[in-house]
């Protein structure tokens, strides 16, 4: 049911990130003047949405641990508020690769050291090569090194691992398996530089599927996993032995017994499987290996585990099941580094009834699982599952036994006891993160309970977002792999994804804007049909009927009244419809694949783009006319808007580099379009409510202004844009969708491929002006507040936001912030300002973006820092000479 994901995603990226992301970028038309605002930005919570194919706890420090996603970055877990903290926002338009984490690394030695490896796809749909991120702060900030080689952490095969490891006894050797034939590579100066181990004898020969001619699925998934056995090294001094997993099912684990200098293939080790992890209890001298016969982390049919004794050489086939009752491959595996002997494996591809969790307290010479038949159908479990934090998890589904809701789930690579605490568990599947903090109630015979342990970690690709000016729902959302939800909350998750039905996909949704408890949503299905309706502000749902040879959803319009609607579906032309989709009919003058929107005032007006046409229909979408705009984008990576309570006035983002690419304005319902000149490229266009005392809705656009990339807003129609991200707010592509709220000015929501729903709120709370113009005295004067606030605090480091705010009367065209530290702490890298430090005294002074802030308005900036002894916030700050109130 969830191995729609990739396919999800890989569209996406033919639809728009090839087009939309490439690595060199037009050149401003023209000089633009920005301003910039200080915005707050959240989630709107669904928890979860998506594949965690990799936990990582540290082994020194308590409490430590790291989640990695495949296309939605990673995350560090809090452990006062039981939620996860995402590190890698700051990465940009350019490089939204790396937002696919291949592989993490948390240092045993120094636990404030964290390493990523990160890269989307090894094939032309990622730009870019691979990188090995290194973090001094736990990931607050970063340092990057470039890869000649490129990283797939949304391949085939990326449940398996961990390819990065640290060694324990000397960290500042690392090593890193790569995909692709590129073999394995260590660093020798923490992740600084990288070469190849050339020495290394085999570089995997395992493809998915040879015969794909995208490069995704006949990659070789190369070098798979490494593991250290730090029994044989001592502090500062490389560990001797080191054991590799490669993607061969005849030579599938290597072994190195002087550190690195020479390899072996183990001998007696089985074969005709890949060995997707190798965990290593140093105290039994066991070395644990889950097998499957496919790379996963949807595959897998047959599995073993073995487990190899390292003093001896012997190998033991510990499988729980004999292989005739295997269906599945192993994936998940862990240990008990509390009790050693304790190991614990999943059936990662066990797709129905459930995944299972085998755990074993004698390193594997008897087992119990998860759940057990009693009589068939009939399941025991050993365990309650309590999703009550998010109900969705249910699917809204109600299957017969052995099946059961909700699901211990699928792709259940991940699976990690806590180092310090033998009940915590957690593990990673296609939906969500499980965890437990009361484990070991499995072994004496009571019911452990697994929850949702996923707060913060938000993991869905976004396709449509929709605001509607009145009812009950705040948001609406169409999302990739679990449909999409109502949002009447966006603090709190929602019970349930759309239903009735309940797409895998939803595509695209509307609703009609004089009458928003009237909404359409079209997606994708196995079976069934690919559009439903809702006629009370989406809180119930109802199938409508399909069109002959409808094979996906595609794009839907709601006429402005919900009288009519328009359908431009997967596989079929462009249908309309009066009433709820009984019946459709087909529309003339348009081409099949066209992208359609509606008139947001007059009924019977739908618009639609195609291939650098526009076109438009008067008549409720039975008939289309090609307009005779020019200059518009020839592709078809474009998405339009038609403003709401104006006839005929429509925006158009999109383009590609090697043509046009820019946002056009029409007045005239599209029967002419005029460029922005003050837009470098845009690829999306949303309207939320004005703000006081203008005359024109607010703009807000993911886009290239001046030079910049960010998501931009503007309260005067286009004519001057104000910044409103900022480098740490960058969430990779951000291309797919925009909308702000026409209830609340300033609001903002920004679609991501991977990080969810982001919604921003504007500290310009009076919503007037401030946008674009500026002032002409480059000296600040007149009254100033600072509010300085710690964010986040460890051991000898921290990271804090500064917002500086205008309390004058007249607007600044450029600033600068001076304090002193009492107590020592140093700057180590911050954004959003130039700075400097001299002692204990700090400079930060505005970028080229932020330096007009308007009165009444602030302007933030953050940075990550060290201290000792103790780390008390500054009490006095200067803007040049004017002394500022501390907030």
């Amino acid at each position: 049911m969830r191995r729609t994901r990739i396919l999800t995603a890989v569209l996406a990226l033919a639809a728009g990130l090839l087009v939309g992301a490439p690595p060199a970028l037009a050149t401003p038309t023209g000089q633009v003047a920005l301003a910039a605002d200080s915005y707050t930005w959240h989630n709107a919570r669904i928890d979860g949405g998506g594949f965690v194919p990799g936990i990582v706890f540290n082994r020194t420090e308590k409490n430590l641990a790291y989640a990695r996603t495949d296309i939605g970055g990673a995350y560090r877990w809090s452990e006062s508020t039981q939620t996860w903290t995402p590190l890698l926002d700051s990465v940009g338009w350019d490089e939204w690769g790396h937002t696919g984490v291949v592989s993490l690394a948390s240092d045993p030695v120094a636990p404030d050291k964290v390493y990523a490896a990160v890269g989307t796809y090894t094939n032309s749909w990622d730009p870019t090569n691979g990188a090995v991120l290194r973090s001094a702060d736990r990931g607050a900030s970063w340092q990057k090194t470039d890869l000649p080689f490129k990283l797939g952490g949304n391949m085939p095969g990326r449940g398996m691992g961990e390819r990065l490891a640290i060694d324990p006894d000397k960290d500042s050797v690392l090593y890193l398996g790569a995909p692709s034939g590129k073999g394995l590579w260590r660093s020798t100066d923490s992740g600084v530089t990288w070469s190849q181990v050339t020495n290394f004898p085999n570089v995997g020969n395992y493809v998915q599927d040879s015969t794909d001619t995208t490069g995704y699925a006949s990659d070789n998934q190369g070098i798979v996993w490494v593991t250290f056995d730090e029994s044989t090294g001592t502090a500062g001094t490389a560990t001797k032995t080191v054991y590799v997993g490669v993607a061969d099912k005849d030579n599938a684990v290597y072994r190195s017994t002087d550190a690195g200098a020479t390899w072996t293939r183990l001998a007696g080790q089985p074969t005709g499987y890949l060995a997707h992890k190798g965990v290593l209890d140093a105290k039994n001298g066991y070395l644990y290996l889950a097998y499957s016969d496919k790379g996963g982390p949807y595959d897998g049919g047959k599995g073993r585990l073995w487990r190899y004794a390292t003093a001896t050489g012997t190998w033991t086939d510990i499988s729980p099941v004999a292989e005739a009752d295997t269906y599945y491959g192993f994936g998940g595996l862990t240990v008990d580094r509390q009790h050693p002997g304790t190991v614990m494996s999943t059936a990662y591809s066990s797709w129905w009834p459930d995944t299972q969790l085998f755990r074993s307290t004698d390193s594997g010479a008897t087992w119990t699982k998860a759940w057990d038949y009693t009589s068939y159908p009939n399941r025991s479990n050993r365990y309650t599952i309590d999703v009550s934090s998010s109900p969705w998890l249910t699917f809204g589904a109600n299957p017969s036994p052995p099946e059961q809701t909700p699901k211990l789930g699928w792709m259940t690579e991940s699976l990690e006891i806590d180092p310090f605490d033998s009940d915590r568990m957690m593990y990673g599947t296609g939906a969500t993160l499980y965890g437990t903090e009361d484990l070991t109630k499995w072994d004496s015979g009571g019911q452990f309970t697994v929850k949702p342990m996923v707060q913060g970690l938000e993991e869905t690709s976004v396709n449509e977002l929709a605001a509607p000016p009145s009812g009950g729902a705040q948001l609406f959302s169409a999302l990739g792999d679990i449909g999409g939800f109502r949002h009447t909350d966006l603090t709190k998750v929602p019970s349930m994804m759309y239903t009735s039905p309940t797409f895998t996909t939803t595509t695209s949704l509307d609703f009609a804007e004089s009458n928003p408890n009237t909404v359409v949503r079209v997606g994708n299905l196995d079976s069934g049909p690919h559009i439903a309706f809702s006629t009370d502000n989406g809180a119930d749902w109802f199938a409508g009927t399909d069109p002959s040879g409808v094979s996906g959803g595609g794009t839907v319009a709601a006429g402005s009244d919900g009288s009519r609607f328009l359908w431009s579906p997967a596989g079929a032309g462009v249908q309309y419809t009066t009433g709820f989709g009984s019946s459709w009919s087909a529309s003339s003058g348009i081409p099949a694949g066209t992208v359609v929107e509606s008139d947001r005032v007059d009924p019977k007006t739908f618009y639609g783009f195609k291939s650098g046409k526009f076109y438009v229909s008067s008549d409720g979408g039975a008939t289309f006319t090609a307009s005779a705009a020019t200059g518009l984008p020839s592709g078809d990576s474009v998405r339009f808007k038609a403003l709401p309570g104006t006839m005929g006035d429509v925006w158009l983002a999109g383009g590609a580099t090697d043509g046009a690419y820019g946002l056009w304005h029409s007045t005239n319902g599209g029967t002419t379009f005029t460029r922005l000149a003050n837009v470098d490229q845009a690829d999306t266009i949303g309207f939320g409510k004005a703000a006081t005392g203008a005359s024109y809705q607010t703009l807000y656009t993911s886009a290239k202004i001046g030079g910049i990339r960010g998501i931009f807003r503007s309260t005067d129609a286009g004519s001057t844009w104000t910044r409103i991200n900022d480098d740490a707010h960058q969430w990779g592509w951000t291309g797919a969708a925009i909308t702000g709220d026409p209830r609340v000015y300033g609001r903002v929501y920004v679609s991501t491929n991977g990080r969810g729903v982001i919604y921003g709120d504007t500290s310009d709370t009076g919503g007037g002006g401030g946008d674009g113009g500026g002032g002409t005295d480059p000296t600040p004067s007149g009254a100033c507040t600072v509010a300085y606030t710690v964010t986040n605090q460890w051991t000898g480091g921290f990271q804090a936001d500064v917002r500086l705010t205008n309390t004058g009367s007249a607007s600044w065209s450029g600033w600068s912030l001076g304090w002193s530290f009492p107590n020592g702490q140093t700057v180590g890298q911050l954004w959003n300002a130039d700075w400097t430090q001299s002692g204990p005294a700090v400079t930060a002074k505005n970028v080229s973006w932020n330096g007009t802030v308007a009165a009444g308005s602030s302007v933030s900036f953050g940075f990550t820092g060290t201290w000792t002894g103790s780390n008390t916030r500054p009490t006095a700050f200067k803007l040049g000479d004017q002394t500022c109130t501390v907030a």
